[in-house]
């Protein structure tokens, strides 16, 4: 690697790892409110929300990472053409297919942690984000230490607690059971513990009223009480573990054990495929972003204004590339022996950034197609 390769290469991963941060950073706040809000809401703690948050992030971080690629890709090439630094190692005789070397160097880096994101840590994640979420949701207990709020742990039971007071103690609670429809039950006390027994969980209630409605001789009885306990163990157990969504299948599994995966978590077969190329072909796009945002600059000649033009026909080549990519899913999904499809835009990339390097290496053509093009305007 030459000088100039290594300070190019440098330069590309400082602006990508502070545009990484920086996207991270706007979609994670985005994201986080709305997710802040229904844990914290749930009766959850702020380390559950902090948890969430850092399961989310692989999931983020793949999102944007071929964004930040793209933008450190064209905003290096920019400023070098910029400061004259990539004029100067042109007239030395360095062609741009030369100068692409620490690209491509930057790209195959971006892809390998793309790979270790998109193939590993982010299906891991997302399976544990599941597993915790079904923990939370089955929490009865956190959820019903709400004050003054009108909670529903389970359908048909209703449950509000007016206080609660530092020693643990439930003020005003009242508890209301419809999940019987021909006998529903509604108990209403002054105060209250939740008692935690080998025999399950026990919300025991004193001093209050238990009222139940008999629907078949439509009659309303009430039963004045010193103590009562009433088993919300029901409430608090975990429903039974769903089907896997198809991110949070490992990929081994997606490799070796498709047949079983699809009986298994009821997912069809193109699913499946398609999950498993969009994983890699996730790294194949960080390359190809890499080098058309570098390529498409490379077609412009110098100017102390930048490269205002190529900058927007390379975004406009990225916003076609995501299109092919969302074409190209159905189509395989459709009909799993198609994956091949799943890398045409990465593909499309670099059989573009090579067409474009081919030109940019020829100032003549250009020059020649520029003189065509005036001759034929003044004509």
């Amino acid at each position: 690697m030459s000088r100039f390769d290594g300070y190019f290469l440098r330069q590309l991963l400082v602006l990508f790892g502070f545009f990484t941060l920086v996207l991270v950073g706007v979609f994670w706040i985005t994201r986080s409110v709305s997710l802040f809000d229904r844990v914290i809401s749930g009766g959850q703690s702020a380390i559950v929300f902090l948890e969430f948050t850092a399961l989310t992030l692989p999931t983020l971080i793949r999102t944007v990472m071929p964004m930040a690629v793209f933008a450190a890709a064209v905003y290096a090439t920019n400023r070098l053409s910029r400061e004259s630094e990539m004029t100067v190692m042109l007239a030395t005789g360095s062609s741009p297919w030369r100068l692409a070397r620490a690209v491509l160097m930057f790209g195959l880096s971006a892809g390998l942690m793309m790979a270790v994101i998109s193939v590993f840590l982010r299906p891991a994640s997302v399976d544990q984000l599941e597993q915790r979420q079904d923990e939370v949701a089955g929490d009865v207990t956190a959820q019903l230490l709400n004050e003054g709020e009108f909670l529903h742990p389970a359908d048909g039971v209703t449950v509000y607690i007016g206080g609660i007071d530092l020693d643990g103690t439930l003020r005003e609670v009242f508890v209301s059971d419809r999940r019987d429809d021909i006998n529903p039950v509604s108990y209403s006390s002054t105060t209250a513990y939740l008692v935690n027994q080998a025999s399950g969980i026990h919300l025991v209630m004193l001093d209050g009223v238990a009222l139940r409605f008999d629907q078949a001789g439509n009659t309303l009885s009430s039963t004045l009480f010193e103590d009562a306990s009433y088993d919300i163990s029901e409430l608090t157990k975990n429903s039974e573990m769903g089907h896997r969504s198809l991110e949070a299948i490992p990929t081994i599994e997606l490799i070796w054990d498709r047949e079983a995966v699809s009986q298994k978590d009821d997912l069809s077969i193109g699913h499946l495929v398609d999950e498993l190329h969009q994983r890699f072909s996730w790294i194949a796009i960080c390359i190809a972003v890499a080098l058309v945002g570098y390529s498409a600059l490379m077609l412009g000649s110098f100017s102390r204004f930048g490269l205002w033009p190529q900058i927007f026909g390379a975004f406009t080549i990225l916003v076609l590339l995501e299109g092919v990519r969302g074409f190209v899913s159905p189509l395989v999904i459709e009909n799993p022996r198609l994956w091949m499809l799943l890398y045409l835009p990465a593909m499309l990339g670099v059989i573009l950034s090579g067409l474009f390097l081919t030109i940019a290496g020829r100032p003549l053509f250009r020059r020649s197609s520029g003189n065509r093009t005036k001759a034929i305007a003044s004509t």
